[in-house]
């Protein structure tokens, strides 16, 4: 009787220190988010892994995930959640990172592997096939650590030495031609989030790690406005803005201490001030990695936490509504499990696992407001004339919807050819301006066109006179 009760408590003691361990390397059950599909359809060897993605909707309205992986990169039709396939697959440089954007129809993609350049990809015939178009040819480009995408500009970082460490401007008019800008080299850019010709950018390396925002107007000359520290710990690796660019979330890749998410105040440039940080449900030990801003919410990347929706209806105080963990084994301070996400209109996310490729989930939550809010929504659609006009060689050109809507903008010489696109892509209600250099065309009269998916199109004249 006695040696039964030994191990009776024996087993007892076993079982307590198994829940102990099962605590330490687990975390609540997922909440509020439904699993469409997991693909795994491109496991990378020797270390190299899934990397980022990004999502394309297309002027028909169907979803597209692009996901980034160790030999190319992947595209999947994700528009009917009960069959999500994939419908191409444009082979790259063997990478351990490839990123992505897009702008009118085109996809581009980056990586770190010597001369891979900007790999152009037509995705105008989705769902029946992708088509790489080329590779960008600008003088001394190789590699690129990341890429950010506003209008008609992409954004490069952390570019082979020779070529630029900091963020170029690369001039995307005519998209199947990339032309290099201007360029900020003043310190190394992970990575940069850019609105309204505004550039923050994450000094990751910049002892002691600092955000910089960057005047983007003349594309040409890039110039410093202001820069803070993101302590503590600060090693800023990717950022995103609430509307009205009142609040900025910043991500601090560590893993010793284990990096937070960051909300700072910067309504004031000169008085930037630090507003609180965050971690998932019940977890400290994970790492951040990206986050991206859709209106009311965050959606993070918190790799062995996995996706994390973040409601920001308040922004000083984020509360967690929702989240997937795409990586269950643990949630040990390492750089496994999620590396990106995406949220469409329809309310879907996508996200890519370094080891699982890409995760398809949708909230079970009502989400209100996962686009930009807008206080004063235009009661039509409207374009208005550009200004200045006549000009040399800049211009904004404004307009207005009072409803969500594919637009295209587009410039036309006086014989109907066209030599620029300044949007191209699905937009919310509200009031926008795009800003359009043409410094690489001649004095005379063009014209410019908004159309959208209802049936608005309007014209306008412009003059530009050198």
């Amino acid at each position: 009787m006695i040696i039964k009760n030994y191990l009776l408590a024996f087993v007892l003691m076993l079982s307590i220190f198994t829940l102990s361990e099962e605590q330490l390397y687990s975390q609540l059950g997922n909440s509020n988010m439904v699993l469409h599909a997991n693909k795994n359809d491109h496991p990378g060897t020797g270390g190299n892994l899934y990397s980022a993605l990004w999502g394309y909707r297309a002027p028909n309205g169907r979803e597209y995930a692009i996901l980034g992986c160790a030999t190319g990169t992947a595209f999947y039709d994700i528009t009917d959640s009960t069959n999500i396939v994939e419908v191409g697959f444009i082979p790259g440089p063997t990478s351990n990172w490839r990123e992505m954007k897009v702008f009118s129809n085109y996809a581009y993609v980056v990586s770190e592997a010597s001369n891979s350049k900007i790999q152009i990809i037509n995705l105008a015939n989705l769902p029946a096939s992708v088509t790489l178009v080329g590779t960008s040819n600008m003088s001394n480009h190789s590699s690129t650590h990341s890429i950010s995408q506003d209008g008609p500009y992409l954004y490069l970082h952390g570019c082979n030495s020779s070529f630029g460490q900091g963020v170029t401007v690369v001039d995307l008019t005519n998209p199947t031609s990339p032309v290099k800008r201007g360029g900020w080299n003043t310190q190394y850019v992970h990575d940069s989030r850019v609105r309204n010709d505004t550039i923050y950018a994450c000094n990751i390396y910049d002892p002691p790690g600092t955000i910089t925002v960057i005047n983007a107007a003349n594309k040409d000359n890039l110039t410093t406005i202001a820069s803070w520290v993101n302590n503590p710990n600060p090693f800023p690796h990717n950022a995103a803005l609430t509307a009205g660019r009142t609040y900025i979330y910043t991500t601090d890749e560590t893993s010793s201490p284990n990096g937070k998410l960051k909300v700072w105040n910067i309504s004031d440039l000169s008085n930037v001030t630090f507003v609180t940080n965050w971690q998932p449900t019940g977890i400290t030990t994970a790492i951040v990695h990206n986050v991206e801003i859709y209106g009311n919410y965050a959606l993070v990347a918190h790799y062995t936490a996995g996706i994390r929706l973040i409601n920001i209806s308040n922004p000083v105080a984020p509360t967690e509504a929702a989240w997937y963990d795409t990586y269950p084994s643990n949630n040990n301070s390492t750089y496994n499990g999620c590396w990106g996400v995406y949220m469409f209109p329809s309310g879907k996310i996508i996200a890519s696992d370094r080891q699982t490729g890409l995760y398809v989930v949708k909230p079970t939550i009502p989400l209100v407001g996962i686009n930009d809010p807008v206080n004063n929504t235009p009661n039509r659609f409207e374009l208005k004339q550009n200004y200045p006009n006549p000009f040399n060689p800049s211009t904004s050109i404004e307009f207005s919807l009072n409803k969500a809507a594919h637009v295209t903008l587009r410039v036309f010489d006086v014989l109907g050819r066209q030599v620029a696109v300044l949007a191209d892509e699905y937009r919310q209600a509200g009031s926008y301006k795009v800003s359009y250099d043409a410094g690489r065309l001649s004095s005379g009269v063009y014209y410019y066109t908004l159309t959208a998916d209802n049936g608005f199109s309007e014209t306008k004249k412009m003059i530009l006179s050198k």
